[in-house]
This record gives C-alpha cells, sequence and structure tokens, in this order.
C-alpha cells in the first residue's frame, strides 16, 4: 500500500463482532474471563485495550514497524523509552532539543546516574568524540525544535548500529507522512501524537514504534508496570486523525513555503529557518530523507529581544499564541520563554536558540491570510 491508503488501512480491520468500520471505543477496565488467565486477548485496560491496539497497529503500519505501544503522551513515551537504561548509561542526544525532553534528561534521568551528552548531531565529529564505551543511545530529532536542524538519520544509525548502541529519533516534526526513520536504519521512532499524528489539538497522546524485539519486550513492561497509558477516547480521537493526516500535511506544508518564502524577504527579519530553503545549511538532506520539508518555520527579529518577539506575537490575529505544533490551526510561540524555558538560557544560546526566536506551527487556513497576518504584525 501507498502511504496515502496506509492511513486509512495499516493494520485495520472491521470490528469482528459488529463489523463497525471505524474501532468502537472500549470503555471498559476490565474483561470477562473463561477461566483464571483464559481469555480472549485482554484482562485488564491497563495491559491492553482493542481501541488501544488498532491505533498501536495503525502507527505500526505507518513507520515500517513490526508493532507500536502507546502511552499517555509524548513525555510518556520518552519516559518509558529512557527507563531501559541503567545508571552509568550514557546518552548522545541534539543539543537543540524540545524543552520537555531536556527537562526529563537533566530533572530525572541525570540525578538517577544514567548520563547525557547534548552536542549538535549534524557535526559527525562531535558525535564521534561524545561516544564511548559506555553510550547506549542515541537520542535524534529531526527535524530539530526549535532550529529545525536536520540531522542524517543513516548516517548515525549505521554510526550507532557498528557499535551496539541503540538509535532513536523523535519523528514528531516530520510525522511518517514525510520521513520514515525506521526505514533509514534507525531502531526506534518517537511520536508526540499529540501533534500531527492527532492533528486537531483535542488530544494528548504519546508512540514509540521499533522492530527490535528486545526493545518492545521492555516497553510493554513499561506499559503494563508503571501504566502511562492512553484512554480507549484518546485513541479513537488519534485514530481519526490519522485517518487526514496526509492531506492536512500536505495542505500544511504548501502553507509553510509561502510563509518562509515571505519572511525570508522581510526587512524586519533577521534569519529565517526552514529547511525547504536552500540556503538552510542542511537543505541537501532534508531533500534525500524527508518526503517534502515539513510545516514548522522558525525566524529571529533584527534586534533580538524576547520584547520585540512578545510585542509581535501580541500583534497576530490568525496565528494563535499557544504551545504544541500539528493542528490544523497554525499556532505561534516564543520558545525561550514557553516550550524552552526550562533550558537555562547560556545552553540556550550556546546552542543557537535567539532570544527574539519565534516558532511557528503552520496550520490549514489559506496561504494569504497567514501572510497578511505576519505583515500586520511587523507594524
Amino acid at each position: 500500500m501507498k502511504f496515502n491508503t496506509k492511513t486509512i488501512h495499516a493494520g485495520q480491520q472491521p470490528e469482528e463482532t459488529s463489523g463497525a468500520v471505524m474501532p468502537p471505543i472500549f470503555q471498559t477496565s476490565t474483561y470477562a474471563q473463561e477461566a483464571p488467565n483464559v481469555n480472549k486477548g485482554y484482562d485488564y485496560a491497563r495491559v491492553g485495550n482493542p481501541t488501544r491496539t488498532a491505533l498501536e497497529k495503525l502507527i505500526a503500519g505507518l513507520e515500517e514497524a513490526d508493532e507500536c505501544a502507546c502511552f499517555a503522551s509524548g513525555c510518556a513515551a520518552i519516559d518509558a523509552v529512557l527507563k531501559m537504561f541503567r545508571p552509568g548509561d550514557h546518552v548522545i542526544a541534539s543539543n537543540d532539543l524540545y524543552g520537555g525532553t531536556y527537562r526529563l534528561f537533566t530533572k530525572v534521568f541525570q540525578p538517577m546516574g544514567v548520563d547525557f551528552s547534548f552536542i549538535d548531531m549534524t557535526n559527525m565529529a562531535e558525535v564521534e568524540e561524545a561516544q564511548s564505551d559506555k553510550t547506549k543511545l542515541l537520542w535524534i530529532e529531526t527535524p530539530t525544535n526549535p532550529l529545525l536542524r536536520i540531522v542524517d538519520i543513516a548516517k548515525l544509525a549505521s554510526f550507532a548500529r557498528d557499535r551496539d548502541i541503540l538509535s532513536v529519533v523523535d519523528n514528531t516534526f516530520a510525522s511518517p507522512c514525510l520521513q520514515r526513520p525506521l526505514i533509514l536504519g534507525a531502531d526506534i521512532v518517537l511520536h508526540s501524537t499529540t501533534k500531527y499524528l492527532g492533528g486537531h489539538s483535542d488530544v494528548i497522546g504519546g508512540a514509540v514504534a521499533t522492530s527490535n524485539k528486545e526493545v518492545m519486550e521492555q516497553l510493554r513492561f513499561q506499559v503494563k508496570t508503571t501504566g502511562a497509558v492512553p484512554g480507549p477516547m484518546d485513541c479513537y480521537l488519534t485514530l481519526r486523525g490519522i485517518k487526514t493526516l496526509s492531506v492536512r500535511m500536505r495542505e500544511s506544508v504548501k502553507n509553510a513555503k509561502r510563509v518562509a518564502v515571505f519572511l525570508d524577504e522581510h526587512p524586519q527579519v533577521d534569519q529565517t529557518i526552514y529547511p525547504g530553503l536552500e540556503h538552510h545549511p542542511q537543505y541537501d538532506i532534508a531533500k534525500k530523507q524527508m518526503d517534502d520539508f515539513g510545516a514548522m518555520v522558525s525566524f529571529s527579529l533584527k534586534g533580538d529581544s524576547q520584547e520585540q518577539a512578545h510585542a509581535f506575537m501580541s500583534r497576530t490575529s490568525i496565528f494563535t499564541l499557544a504551545e504544541s505544533l500539528g493542528g490544523v490551526e497554525s499556532l505561534i510561540s516564543h520558545p525561550a520563554s514557553m516550550t524552552h524555558a526550562s533550558i537555562p538560557r547560556e545552553v540556550r544560546q550556546k546552542a543557537g536558540l535567539k532570544d527574539s526566536l519565534i516558532r511557528l506551527s503552520i496550520g490549514i487556513e489559506d496561504a494569504d491570510d497567514l501572510v497578511e497576518d505576519l505583515e500586520q504584525a511587523f507594524g
């Protein structure tokens, strides 16, 4: 099946008892058993739920994975992956990554003895220098959040595989519609399903997909033991959202290209960051490993102050000032004071995250209206 068909049909069958085309919402906490441990595949809803199973099969199909485990949030999914590691283990991660990931790594797992190196993963020399015999995981974001750097997944996955290191790619910004890391050699792919997969800013969730049986066994153990699972209604909403992923993403990317060109030519903009602009440092890598360039755009203002950024954002009307991304509506946010505020300023600055950097999540509105809204916000 081609991708558009997979968003509708991957891993999906009509419901057995009724023939329902969409998976029902199995709103139950437990299941009747014929005898102790003799059941129809489910015993307790923390461990498994048929609505969740349908979602897991769909996401696994989209990512070309054997299996998928769904979680209550993207952070819960990250937490489950990191719980595979022990004190003394070492993780190499992007220095430009989601602030919630950085917080979880440094405030929860680092005090427990897991060691982290935050580096520019577009630079293989830095990756090689950071690697040691204790390195167990490469944590890759691409495009990164919020600087939209593109990391060469195939090259890093090969580097990791040759050294018995696991590689995980947070694929939230691209979605499987534009990028499939497992095909490029990564071991694990992770999503905040809250974003492009759900697509309507109405549900929180996370997912981890892999064809590595040992990894999946550990993830299933975390599902059963720590219980950070999505409810059946959350799974149903995400399933419904995925059905339109391809058509939504196509329109959002088209709009993002228009917005990026507008910003790139604006006299008050210092820097426009979009992988689809030919002057982007990793344009060629993005063109090679992605089906298209995504719907996230970042830009900084001349003068580079938080006050400028806040004033600009207060003047938009179609762009909604809010955290998150990937919905049908366009959002505007200020990473330094919102999504990445948990990262110390000196760390942000060193990674290249300027005080005035503004991040746009481009939705499916009319592109003319989006450009006009930004134009008037410049004042």
